[in-house]
């Protein structure tokens, strides 16, 4: 008789309560913690390594008490990680280190942009006119939503058709 592939407790979805996020059981743990809004993969691997979980495990695989003891390292990893980790460095509000995780990334992403439309800074401005805000090129990329080709050329046609009538008509 075979061994299973799963142990008897493996979860198909593993719930975070306080982060209030469903996590995919197959998924290896660093890789399964980075679907969690907030979470990249560096950040995963830290969090891994601080709480002593063997990366090789599958998420649905791994202990209660293991999970309580990642989840609580995400929420919060200021005193288990580097502060070069943590994705909102000297916070405008608070003035420390502090990361930021699921919704409320999210609504302070929108407010960091709302604060530069407001204050008219260089990457607001190209925010607000929906233009590309890191200093990648814009000649040859980026044309959604602009006038198309063979929409132009119609509209030659129909400006041209007007001035034509309109010199008839002075005439």
């Amino acid at each position: 008789m075979s061994t299973p592939i799963r142990p008897a407790n493996f979860r198909e979805q593993v719930f975070f309560r306080k982060l209030r996020t469903r996590v995919d059981g197959n998924a290896k743990v660093e890789y399964g913690l980075t679907q969690i809004k907030g979470v990249g993969k560096r950040f995963a691997q830290a969090v891994v390594r601080s709480a002593n979980v063997d990366p090789s495990l599958r998420i649905g695989a791994i202990p209660e008490k293991d999970l309580n003891q990642l989840e609580e390292i995400i929420m919060n990893p200021e005193g288990h990680l580097p502060h070069f980790l943590l994705n909102r460095r000297k916070d405008l509000v608070r003035g420390s280190d502090r990361h930021i995780l699921s919704n409320e990334l999210e609504i302070t992403v929108k407010r960091d942009i709302d604060r530069m439309k407001r204050m008219k800074s260089y990457k607001g401005i190209r925010h607000q006119r929906g233009l590309k805000v890191r200093g990648q090129r814009t000649k040859s990329t980026g044309r959604h939503g602009l006038v198309i080709g063979v929409q132009r050329k119609k509209l030659r046609q129909q400006l041209a058709k007007k001035k034509k009538k309109k010199e008839e008509a002075k005439k």
